[in-house]
């Protein structure tokens, strides 16, 4: 067996399928041009990323357990004066500096003022650019986690949201979370807070945080974690639905 097949050989456990393809075709013009080992390995790793890319992207998408790709240019920012003027700070978001920063982003609004639409739309993009997102309503996710507290899969199931990059959590303050549920949350923003990024949507004002955590010293927790450091989005108007799908 020659050096060159066995080393293709290895390449499924080594999972680097790219670079085993493409060995013979980078290494005789290697050869011919005198390229150095370092040079010929560096564009080796360069095909296997490329390569590895859009599975990637595949995936984030398929974690993300977002129902829809919704690119920012689907916005009306014309429905209402309040996107108007917030538009450079909602474009600049999809730079996804938030994201890398460790920041939470709020979008307090009127419902179908856009708050969701513009949340998947951060989520969608961090999604393209290889970085792991969870999106869920809050209802979804305090349900999650208290059955988690039923069947002892505490521990594993808040990870599930506190390791993500980004977590999305949609519609807060529809319901109240109750004292579980708001004991539950604050475990999981008190996780995130500062080591990844958390997107909130909802149409509470933070003084009103009481009636969706249960008990006031509570609420006042939860908020000042998720408004330190934080990019916070008011959106007038109501009923943009219709225009914006």
């Amino acid at each position: 067996m020659t050096a060159r097949q066995d080393l293709k050989d290895k390449r499924t456990p080594l999972r680097l399928t790219g670079m085993a393809d493409q060995l013979g075709a980078s290494m005789e013009p290697a050869a011919q041009k005198n390229l150095d080992r370092l040079t010929t390995l560096t564009r080796l790793a360069d095909i296997e990323l490329a390569q590895r890319f859009p599975n990637a992207i595949a995936l984030r998408w398929k974690q993300a357990k977002l129902t829809e790709k919704l690119p920012i240019d689907q916005v009306d920012f014309a429905h209402h004066t309040s996107r108007q003027e917030q538009k450079t700070r909602m474009l600049h978001l999809l730079n996804l500096d938030v994201v890398r920063a460790h920041m939470e982003v709020m979008r307090i609004g009127n419902p179908g003022a856009g708050k969701t639409f513009l949340a998947k739309c951060l989520a969608y993009a961090a999604c393209t650019a290889n970085i792991t997102v969870l999106f869920a309503t809050a209802s979804a996710m305090i349900n999650h986690l208290i059955a988690a507290e039923a069947d002892h899969a505490r521990r594993k199931k808040r990870q599930h949201y506190q390791t993500p990059d980004l977590l999305g959590g949609d519609e807060m303050g529809y319901l109240s979370l109750g004292p579980q549920g708001s004991h539950l949350f604050f475990q999981v923003i008190s996780g995130r807070h500062q080591h990844t990024s958390t997107v909130i949507t909802t149409t509470l004002p933070f003084a009103e945080g009481g009636k969706v955590f249960d008990a006031t010293p509570g609420a006042t927790a939860i908020a000042d974690r998720l408004v330190h450091n934080s990019e916070v989005l008011l959106l007038g108007g109501t009923r943009s639905r219709r225009k914006l799908t």
